[in-house]
């Protein structure tokens, strides 16, 4: 068991009281409404994200939190970013996620599972830093820069490939093309 939810336990032949009776004496973390992990086992980096999946299996780590996870961000989000598809209900009680509601027409785009953790969902690299690029006037450019930077030093990837992606957001392909000509 990795994330343990009220309808688990009770198909494991838990009651509700004996689940909180867990929580209250440190063997079970609530880590969302109804949602429950043994303390210590899993990453906490993931243990929102295993939670949300398992309410939500549409749950997918996006923006500043999956750029951290690909290694193109130094930023320490507050909370995991999680995206559903737009229309979704966010689940209550998850204290440590902020919620994004992404397009139905692109929520696949780039959708991968976690190497590590198979059952979880991140947005692959390119399309975080697409991603990245369509907030910045939330966010700021520099955090979209600072990831296409580290992106195009590994040579593995691939502009096209990163346009490729961006075609699916038409508003960003010109703007990557600029930063990508900059650099290179």
């Amino acid at each position: 068991m990795t994330v343990l939810t009220l309808a688990s336990a009770r198909a494991a032949g838990l009651r509700k009281d004996e689940v909180y009776r867990l929580a209250r004496s440190g063997e079970l973390e609530r880590i969302g409404r109804g949602v429950y992990i043994r303390p210590g086992e899993l990453d906490p980096a993931v243990a929102s994200l295993a939670g949300a999946t398992a309410v939500k299996p549409a749950a997918t780590m996006c923006l500043t939190s999956a750029l951290v996870y690909h290694g193109l961000s130094d930023e320490i989000p507050l909370a995991t970013d999680i995206a559903l598809p737009r229309g979704s209900r966010f689940p209550a009680g998850f204290d440590h996620v902020t919620w994004h509601s992404f397009g139905q027409s692109t929520f696949e785009v780039g959708r991968i599972a976690m190497s590590e953790h198979p059952d979880l969902a991140v947005y692959s690299a390119d399309r975080s830093i697409v991603d990245a690029f369509r907030i910045a006037h939330r966010e700021g450019i520099d955090l979209a820069d600072e990831a296409l930077r580290r992106w195009v030093r590994a040579p593995e990837n691939s502009p096209a490939d990163l346009l490729r992606t961006a075609g699916h957001f038409p508003r960003t392909v010109d703007v990557i093309r600029r930063s990508l000509q900059v650099l290179l």
